[in-house]
């Protein structure tokens, strides 16, 4: 890493939401998210004109195939390099790729190979974005102020999702595929000047020196390892896996047959969906205003498990409002689950590590949990929704017993803020 970084100088811990350092790098945070959802928006619907339903799912998944396969090397360049220069220098690129497309778009009309390659490079952007995105937390504030972070960043992100589309559709609706990628760049242009005045914390102790590193292939391992060698890492980065391979699926793709099985239509999709993001949200407030929780361990394996009884049963129940509560139950419950398992992670690992860290986790998501896709799909055409939901479930229930016999996870506290205490 660069020595010229700025430090944080030693001083009182500011809790994260009173720190201007960190509400700077929140709000650029936002800004790069609601550019995601516009250009997400912009792309659907470039591709919907261009092509037909079927080029349209390709194009929408094209982005994924480089995001999963690049993801281990950035988390490589993260540990490398500055978290916040391999942030800086992915949304640069992101902004110039998109303000570019709309450049083309406004001068002819998007060609399907056009759309093709624009999803296939911000994929592989998006690759360096994200494990940069995890290793950034720790270097902007306290280990004590984690949890209260990864709250407000789980807020940001709902934020996003809500603010995106809607963003996207009035750019579209007044100006066409060509306004509504220049909102999504100039979005990720905002984030810029925030992410350059971000003050960065020391990242060893004076004297310590920060080992040498190998080649990209020997880091690589070396993150693997470190991963499988942490009594507390190990166990939660596994059993996020099975909760995202057990549930995900269920709750997206499964979700929707469920509700053309039970005839509640798109409108109960919709109060399905909101519900769980609303539970979602509640979660990620109450982790951001709180800032800690007793007994973390053994919190994250009890709501992993209310969320695995809550997906497993929600398509045996009668009416379409009783699923609608309890979508709102198995969010709040996988909301706490994810938001206590990401701030553990992040306060136990070693800070030269952590963008490995967090690109094994995500690659959990955008690689791993797609593949139950077409299985969830196949599973509810062969059997119907209820005994797959009841069988994801279960399997994901695996997880809770992985935390449960660990030891470090049920040990597991967060850092608790000490008043006046030094960083």
């Amino acid at each position: 890493m660069a020595t010229a970084e700025t430090l944080l100088p030693e001083h009182a811990a500011t809790p994260a939401h009173r720190d201007g350092n960190v509400l700077r790098w929140l709000t650029a945070y936002t800004a790069s998210l609601v550019g995601d959802s516009v250009y997400f928006v912009a792309l659907g619907w470039s591709a919907q004109k261009a092509a037909g339903p079927a080029e349209v799912g390709l194009i929408m998944a094209a982005g994924a195939l480089p995001r999963a396969l690049l993801m281990l090397g950035g988390g490589v360049v993260a540990d490398r390099f500055d978290p916040r220069r391999v942030i800086l220098g992915s949304d640069a690129l992101r902004c110039l790729l998109i303000l570019s497309v709309a450049a083309a778009i406004a001068l002819t009309t998007p060609a399907l190979w056009i759309l093709v390659a624009v999803a296939l490079a911000f994929g592989a952007v998006d690759a360096l974005f994200v494990p940069a995105i995890g290793a950034l937390p720790p270097r902007i504030t306290s280990s004590d102020q984690l949890a209260r972070l990864t709250g407000m960043r789980s807020l940001s992100m709902r934020l996003s999702q809500i603010a995106g589309p809607p963003i996207g559709g009035l750019a579209m609706g007044l100006g066409g595929a060509a306004a509504a990628f220049t909102v999504a760049g100039l979005l990720f242009a905002l984030s810029l000047p925030l992410l350059l005045t971000l003050r960065m914390r020391p990242f060893a102790s004076p004297g310590e020196e920060r080992p040498e590193p190998g080649t990209a292939w020997k880091d690589l391992l070396d993150g693997l390892h470190y991963i499988r060698r942490h009594r507390l890492i190990g166990p939660l980065v596994a059993a996020g896996a099975i909760c995202e391979l057990g549930l995900t699926g269920t709750l997206s793709v499964g979700m929707v047959l469920l509700n053309a099985e039970r005839g509640w239509g798109p409108s109960g999709y919709g109060w399905i969906v909101s519900s769980f993001g609303a539970g979602a949200a509640a979660s990620a407030a109450l982790l951001a205003v709180a800032g800690w929780l007793p007994r973390a361990g053994l919190v994250l394996a009890g709501t992993l498990l209310v969320g695995c009884a809550g997906a497993a049963t929600i398509a045996w129940v009668p009416t379409l409002w009783v699923a609608v509560l309890l979508a709102a139950l198995i969010g709040l419950s996988a909301g706490l689950f994810g938001s206590l398992d990401n701030t553990l992670i992040q306060t136990a690992a070693d800070p030269a590590y952590l963008g490995r860290v967090t690109s094994i986790v995500m690659l959990t998501m955008v690689g791993l949990a797609p593949l139950s896709y077409p299985l969830v799909g196949a599973a509810i055409g062969a059997w119907g929704a209820a005994p797959v939901f009841l069988g994801c479930g279960t399997f994901a229930s695996l997880g809770v017993a992985m935390a449960l016999a660990s030891g470090p996870v049920r040990r597991a506290e967060l850092p608790r803020h000490q008043p006046g205490a030094t960083i």
